[in-house]
């Protein structure tokens, strides 16, 4: 039976595609305090602002498109003889844009949550404090997006990949919010061969096995190549 390889890509992965990034000098979370805008009491206390920060980050995330790195990935998990279970910190869709699947642990722009019955369904392009649920009518619309101080999504699922993967990989991901973070851990007590691949090292780089330095659009198209051509577990650690 083939190996199967969980990757965990975060934000650095669509930098390129031009959405930002959170954590850097000029990133999302620079210009906007976490509190007022990714928290749930931020949302009781300013639903307009929040939908309003969303509704700018759901537009953006529209009209962006897959980078190298997203496509890349999608053809991994097409032409990997095993399973490729991409886990994406990421809320934009680029992923399913260039064809690959993954499980959105933070949610999704493109989708919309009733905050009283818990519907889902796809969000518009906009929406307001008044926007209703079309199952309960209840004005009760927010982001389906994971707050922080919230469960992330698909956790279960998750775990029991990581469990049971032959090899971790991490891309574009500041390594500071957990549980993402720790997932490395967890990879590797079961075993699991584990690489970072990102624009610079993190402060938990230590924990991985290998080392892929640069931008993703480089180094993820030339990791990919190497493991579907069997080379990628002969490259030397970085």
């Amino acid at each position: 039976m083939a190996e199967k390889i969980v990757i965990l890509t975060g934000a650095g992965l669509s930098a390129e595609s031009g959405l930002g990034t959170f954590r850097d000098a000029g990133g999302l979370w620079a210009q906007h305090r976490i509190e007022d805008v990714a928290t749930p009491e931020g949302f009781a206390r300013d639903p307009a602002l929040v939908h309003a920060f969303y509704n700018a980050r759901r537009q953006q995330a529209a009209t962006a498109t897959p980078n190298a790195a997203h496509i890349a990935l999608a053809r991994l998990q097409k032409n990997w003889p095993g399973e490729v279970i991409l886990v994406s910190q990421n809320v934009d869709g680029l992923h399913e844009s260039a064809g690959a699947t993954a499980l959105h642990m933070h949610g999704i722009l493109a989708g919309a949550l009733c905050a009283a019955c818990g519907h889902r369904w796809p969000a518009p392009s906009e929406m307001r404090p008044q926007t209703p649920c079309p199952d309960c009518h209840a004005p009760a619309a927010r982001p389906d997006v994971v707050w922080f101080g919230e469960m992330p999504y698909h956790m279960e699922e998750i775990d029991n990949h990581l469990r049971d993967c032959a090899m971790f990989a991490a891309i574009g991901t500041s390594g500071q919010v957990y549980p993402a973070a720790g997932f490395v851990v967890e990879a590797a007590q079961a075993g699991a061969e584990t690489v970072e691949l990102n624009l610079e090292r993190t402060e938990i780089s230590r924990a991985f096995d290998r080392h892929h330095i640069g931008p993703a659009t480089d180094v993820v198209p030339r990791w990919v190549d190497g493991l579907l051509t069997g080379g990628a577990r002969r490259l030397p650690f970085a």
